[in-house]
């Protein structure tokens, strides 16, 4: 190695360079094993016939094409039936939209509860924190509790007693009625996400401008729609992406409520069902590439339209 060459080795600039090098690379490994890699050969297991017969050698497994991805279209799991009968592709959409409209709803409406001042303040803040970090199992197992079908669950016993019923009814088990309860169960286990964000942004806002607005002869609702709302679009709009991709990927929720079934069956459940239900992994894989392009394409609209619109 030349003078020159030695001389920039050494140099303190390549030295840190070197240093950055070596302690980014385990982060950089542990990354690309267990996101990168999983994407791409989850994309590359997609283009191919993958099950149980072949799972020993799956690289080996023959190349069908686009093969995977028409059985998925065509699946009468996937596509829409009839509007009694919706499919996981028209379940999934109204599921996360509902689901998240509703979550920053709720939010929104509690980060102005708790922006004002009032004794037990704190207290009430720890109390709507609790659906977010409770865990999802006890959660989920409590609203099936709740829910039971059985004359001792907790809503049939009450409303039997009421006499608003005569005979107990399985909610969970009703079409229509048990999608509406995953909605419900969504927005109630994840507004506290939305309302920390606006509570954090609404304690920032300026109140000056409240002070402005009531000298000018402002309502309560003229600040609210012209100051407030202004101030909180940027936060309204991240929250409410962020929580439609979460939703939209959501596995577990509905899984453990409905296991997918009588209409609440999702995408990223009826991945599950391909894959290690039919042990069709190729198919499983195609049918979460599909998921993927469906978030693609909204987050793409979304980024170009909504967003846009608010700089």
């Amino acid at each position: 190695m030349k003078r020159g060459q030695l001389s920039r080795w050494d140099s303190l600039e390549a030295r840190e360079s070197r240093l950055a090098w070596l302690l980014t690379s385990p982060t950089a490994l542990i990354v690309f094993g267990l996101i990168i890699f999983p994407a791409i050969f989850s994309i590359w297991i997609s283009f191919h016939d993958v099950t149980l017969r072949n799972l020993n050698d799956v690289f080996h497994a023959p190349f069908v094409g686009w093969k995977n991805y028409v059985r998925v279209v065509n699946d009468f799991a996937f596509k829409f039936q009839n509007f009694r009968q919706w499919g996981a592709a028209v379940t999934s959409v109204v599921y996360s939209f509902a689901s998240t409209f509703l979550t920053v709803l709720i939010g929104l409406l509690a980060a102005l509860l708790l922006n004002k001042p009032f004794r037990g303040r704190g207290a009430t803040r720890a109390i709507f924190l609790f659906p977010y970090v409770a865990p999802i199992v006890s959660v989920a197992f409590v609203w099936r509790w709740i829910l039971d079908p059985r004359p001792s669950g907790v809503l049939n016993d009450v409303l039997m007693r009421l006499g608003l019923i005569g005979a107990p009814k399985a909610y969970l088990a009703t079409r229509g009625l048990a999608l509406l309860i995953v909605i419900v169960f969504e927005a109630w286990r994840y507004f506290p996400f939305a309302m920390l964000m606006i509570l954090a942004r609404l304690q920032a806002i300026d109140k000056t401008l409240y002070e402005a607005a009531s000298v000018d002869g402002a309502g309560g609702w003229h600040k609210f729609r012209f100051i407030t709302l202004s101030e909180l679009r940027y936060v309204l709009g991240a929250v409410f992406l962020l929580r439609l991709i979460w939703t939209f990927n959501k596995f577990d929720d509905i899984f453990l409520l409905t296991g997918g079934g009588f209409g609440t069956n999702v995408l990223p459940v009826l991945t599950y069902q391909f894959s290690f239900g039919a042990y069709n992994f190729g198919k499983g894989a195609a049918n979460a590439m599909i998921l993927l392009s469906i978030l693609l394409v909204f987050l793409l609209v979304y980024v170009r339209t909504v967003m846009r619109s608010t700089d």
